[in-house]
């Protein structure tokens, strides 16, 4: 009979990207990390041995829990975390199963390093329009879910960087920024080793919406015309990558489900 507290490979795939996506708390064992230290998207890197201590941050949430093979260790982490209401499931088969079936890892080696509360912080322009929105959205769906973004005016984004700690980007002159004709976006795409079909896609439909070059995807315009009204509609920068962030949620199921779908009125169909 299958387990009720386990979620398979191809589930959690399904969820990951998605605002439905557990959380994924990473308990491997220190050899195992340093043998292979790319991460599930997304996740949390915590001491099993501690997990009585940071339980009540998840109170309340879903979460799954990888150890290297899904036996002893996701599992008595997961017993525990249930004592504290989590609703917590193991990934069966662990990382290794996630590694072999080609699940999404992200590149450690350049994440930002963590703040006291243990959020990444990133900071750039104010009055966001697309990349500086599709790059926070991408963070908090595939790299860190309680990242914080500090909109400044533009010439205070260095200054801003080093005194408060954060990352810059999407500004000339620094790591995650533009380079030749990709923007931001692919830019993060391709140093996080985020490559998948459905990234690729979308990252093709900002490319085009954010550097005025419409023809290369026929989806570019409505995510212009799209991100243009909601920085009308908003003043705080903020309320607006909030607001948007089912935008580039819609986007990203499209582009991973329903390429292939069309609408019309039926052939035939007449009101009377």
């Amino acid at each position: 009979m299958p387990s009720t507290t386990e979620i398979t490979v191809s589930q959690l795939s399904r969820l990951i990207g998605t605002p439905a996506a557990p959380s994924v708390i990473d308990v491997r064992l220190a050899e195992d990390i340093s043998a292979d230290p790319r991460i599930l998207p997304a996740s949390y890197r915590l001491d099993y041995r501690s997990v009585a201590d940071w339980a009540g941050k998840f109170t309340g949430q879903n979460v799954v829990i990888v150890c290297q093979r899904g036996l002893k260790l996701s599992q008595g982490v997961a017993a525990w975390l249930r004592q504290y209401g989590v609703g917590a499931e193991t990934l069966e088969g662990g990382f290794e199963a996630w590694r072999d079936a080609g699940g999404l890892l992200v590149a450690p080696a350049v994440l930002p390093s963590r703040n006291a509360a243990g959020q990444t912080v990133w900071v750039t322009r104010s009055r966001p329009k697309i990349d500086r929105i599709a790059c926070p959205w991408l963070i908090r769906r595939f790299i860190d879910p309680d990242a914080a973004f500090l909109f400044v005016n533009a010439a205070e984004v260095p200054a801003v960087a080093e005194h408060f700690q954060a990352t810059p980007f999407d500004i000339e002159g620094v790591f995650w920024s533009h380079r030749g004709e990709a923007c931001t976006f692919d830019t993060m795409i391709a140093e996080f080793d985020l490559r998948s079909k459905p990234l690729d896609h979308l990252a093709t439909i900002v490319r085009a919406a954010d550097t005025a070059r419409l023809e290369l995807s026929p989806q570019a315009p409505g995510l212009l015309a799209a991100s243009l009204g909601l920085s009308r509609m908003y003043r705080d920068d903020l309320e607006q990558l909030n607001a948007s962030m089912s935008l580039y949620d819609a986007f990203y199921r499209w582009c991973r489900d329903a390429v292939g779908e069309t609408h019309d009125w039926p052939a035939g169909a007449r009101m009377s």
